[in-house]
């Protein structure tokens, strides 16, 4: 059954290359499940600050080995939801719906990701940022947003100079 675990700041809870065995539930902190390509440059996938649920989970419903490593950013409290072989949730009975429809939210989550990542520049992608995960930001290094937007830090400072040039002409206009 599920258990719930103290996990310290920058505490690897998931190996890239691993057998996915678990999804992970934050209570409070932050995780951040990532990759690091053939290269050894380090791509965010998603941040799962308190109440998200984490987990690699083309890993999981295809049996594969992890693509993503989960790494907790603050120390947080995480409840550990086991698999059975053939990715099945060990959960009681009434938390089944919730759980699905949180990670159906999840998903839905990263697919308008993929999409923003195709599709819009690099500050809509910020904005957008800002605007979806507004209590995370500030606990975030710059390097770890700048990986998230698939930017580098020095373009991720270009565009909050930019946003904030931007407010200051709105603001003398008024």
């Amino acid at each position: 059954m599920t258990q719930v675990r103290i996990v310290e700041r920058g505490e690897i809870i998931q190996r890239q290359g691993d057998e996915v065995r678990f999804l992970f539930k934050v209570k409070s902190g932050l995780l951040r499940s990532f990759f690091v390509d053939e290269m050894g440059k380090e791509h965010v996938f998603m941040f799962a600050p308190e109440q998200w649920i984490v987990a690699d989970l083309d890993a999981i419903g295809f049996g594969l080995p992890c693509a993503l490593s989960i790494e907790a950013l603050e120390r947080s409290h995480i409840e550990v939801v086991p698999f059975k072989k053939g990715g099945k949730l060990v959960l009681d009975s009434e938390d089944r719906e919730l759980e699905f429809m949180r990670m159906m939210r999840r998903a839905g989550s990263l697919q308008r990701r993929v999409l923003m990542m195709m599709s819009t520049s690099a500050l809509e992608r910020y904005e957008y940022f800002l605007k979806t995960y507004p209590d995370i930001s500030p606990r975030l290094t710059q390097k770890q947003i700048a990986s998230y937007l698939g930017i580098t830090p020095q373009r991720l400072s270009a565009l909050r100079a930019e946003r904030v040039g931007k407010q200051s002409s709105r603001n003398e206009s008024m």
